[in-house]
Formats: C-alpha cells, structure tokens, sequence
C-alpha cells in the first residue's frame, strides 16, 4: 500500500512538466494559427462581409435587382486619393459587372498599399463574388501617379432563395487602402575576406 503524504518521485515531476510543455506549445500553435484560420473562415462562409472569390460568372441569372454602392477610403499616412468612378448601381442576380476605382498618388516619391475590403450588410458577402480585383495584390504607383482599378464581380443568384436578404434591397462594397510595410532590404554588402 503507497503512502498518501509520499513525496512524488521525479519520474513523476518529469511527466507533469511533459504535459504542461505540451499545452504550452499547443496554445501557441492555435494563437499562431487562429488569424490564418479566421481568414480562412471568413473567405468560406461571408462572415463579417467578406465577399467570395470566384473564378467565372454565374451559370444563370436571377430575377431580383439590388443596389450596389461602392465606397473608398485611404487610411491616415498613405498620400493617396481613391474613390470610385461610380458611386453606386443597379445589378441584377447573376450578371457580371466591371466598376472602375480611380486612384492617384499624391506623393512626389514611389509609393505601395494593399486594399482591404469588405461588404453590409455582411450576410451580403456571402452572395458576393469577385471574379478579379486590385484587392487581390499590392498596387505601386510612381510618383503623382494616377490608375484606374478595375473590380469584375456578380451577384449569387441563390440569394433570391435565401429569407435573411429577403429585405436586403443595396449593397455596399467598400475598400480601404492602407500603406504597404516596406520590404526588406536586402544585403548586398559583399565580405571582405581577412588576410
């Protein structure tokens, strides 16, 4: 019969520091992973007004019209005008539409930003797909550069069955751009060799 008050041995002490390293390293693994998993998330069901991104229009066309509005902004330090050549429309269901985003650098110097965006309400995004947009990768523009962004997308007929957006009559996709972090530098310091 073991002895309750019995000191544990170190084989003991050693199991119990295993398992709480594990949970540590455990923990960490899905703080690390729970941003990549949340996007992964967000892109699959449209939460939060992340719209779909597909790779052609739609099969059919629906019967239902909504109206889309767009909506640009540029977060504080980036020296850059945005906003779009049109501020809203009229799309039915399944219909591929090509809308136009002017943009214009107003530094005197190169300048880089990434497009984050989302759709409201956000039940829209699921019903929202981009067939190609200069969301999908970072823009450069030269000094007092100016460029017309293009964004293809359709609305999913399937969203005529679905009673959440029943009441749902505009969209609206919005885009933020914010500063690109620079790049690293790369070395190009060659190594003298010591004589």
């Amino acid at each position: 019969m073991t002895d309750p008050n019995a000191i544990p041995d170190a084989a003991h002490h050693r199991r119990t520091a295993l398992a709480v390293l594990g949970i540590v390293a455990a923990m960490l693994g899905l703080a690390y992973a729970a941003v990549p998993l949340y996007r992964v998330f967000c892109r699959a069901t449209g939460y939060g007004g992340t719209p779909q991104v597909a790779t052609a229009g739609a099969a059919t066309r629906g019967a239902r019209t909504l109206n889309v509005r767009f909506d640009a902004n540029v977060a504080p330090g980036l020296p850059w005008r945005f906003e779009p050549e049109t501020p809203e429309m009229a799309v039915r269901t399944g219909q591929t539409v090509t809308v136009f985003f002017k943009v214009r650098n107003m530094a005197g110097r190169d300048t880089a930003a990434n497009a984050q965006y989302n759709i409201t309400p956000d039940i829209g995004g699921f019903y929202f797909n981009k067939i190609a947009c200069f969301c999908f990768d970072e823009q450069h523009l030269g000094p007092d550069e100016t460029a017309e962004l293009p964004v293809v997308f359709f609305l999913d007929p399937k969203l005529e069955a679905d009673p959440t957006m029943k009441d749902v009559d505009s969209l609206t996709l919005s885009y933020t751009f914010f500063a690109a972090k620079p790049a690293k530098a790369a070395s190009t310091a060659v190594a003298t060799p010591k004589l």
